[in-house]
């Protein structure tokens, strides 16, 4: 494979790949905290919307929803989606879907202990969430989150259907060009496979670094030391005389 053809094909398709992750990645993950945390709600029609959601975008296909938002949704909406916005919401949307289900599995595992400490606290739901259930739940999310982006990164191979310029798209062209099929097509899967080994690393470092955050073994103290400053600030204001609440 001459250097022209590495310069002008297949280094701008690694960056093409690398963004589409990026973007349907963001999206994936914002989905799939939205939709989970719906899961968990208690109104049961949060719950119901949430669940069918879920249920729709697992149920369907990430390449014929890509192709429904691009030849599709232009004839119902009159106007055409760009083939990289297309592919950055069929995947974020997908994907998502299966995040939602780690998201409410993480935090469904979490003790009812410590949710019923959050009443006694009289938090707000919303505290509860940010200050006691997300803390202790997103360590246990970490290791399915890295398996669903790498799948992920996998899943962007389909955008070079709508002739977006990813690693696939500019390996076809190649071989196109050279004949060389052994060749490109080895270099692909290196190329993925050593994207893919940087995320793992990546999410392992970034798992240890949750995990440090509330430490690996909470001990039996109050709330296993998980609840922050605040919370903690607001305990000692409830037990102390005249402390304020």
């Amino acid at each position: 494979m001459t250097a022209g053809l590495w310069q002008n094909w297949v280094l701008p398709g690694i960056w093409i790949t690398i963004q589409l992750l990026v973007y349907s990645s963001a999206l994936a993950a914002v989905v799939a905290f939205a939709v989970g945390m719906a899961r968990t709600h208690h109104s049961r029609v949060v719950r119901f919307l949430a669940a069918f959601y879920t249920e729709i975008f697992r149920g369907t296909s990430a390449l014929v929803l890509m192709f429904w938002l691009f030849f599709v949704l232009p004839l119902l909406l009159g106007w055409q989606l760009v083939p990289m916005y297309a592919a950055v919401l069929a995947l974020g949307l997908s994907y998502g879907a299966y995040g939602a289900e780690i998201v409410r599995g993480a935090l469904n595992s979490v003790s009812p202990a410590q949710r019923e400490a959050g009443i006694a606290l009289s938090f707000s739901p919303a505290q509860r969430m940010r200050l006691i259930l997300l803390p202790q739940a997103v360590p246990e999310m970490m290791p399915s989150f890295c398996n669903l982006l790498i799948e992920l990164l996998k899943g962007t191979a389909l955008v070079s259907l709508l002739g977006v310029g990813d690693v696939s798209f500019a390996a076809n062209l190649v071989r196109l060009a050279t004949q060389e099929s052994a060749q490109i097509y080895t270099i692909s899967l290196l190329i993925y496979f050593v994207i893919a080994l940087v995320l793992t690393r990546s999410m392992k470092a970034l798992e240890r670094k949750t995990k440090q955050n509330i430490g690996s073994e909470p001990g039996p103290g109050f709330f296993g030391g998980i609840l922050n400053g605040r919370a903690q600030d607001k305990v000692a204001g409830t037990t102390m005389p005249g402390g304020a609440s």
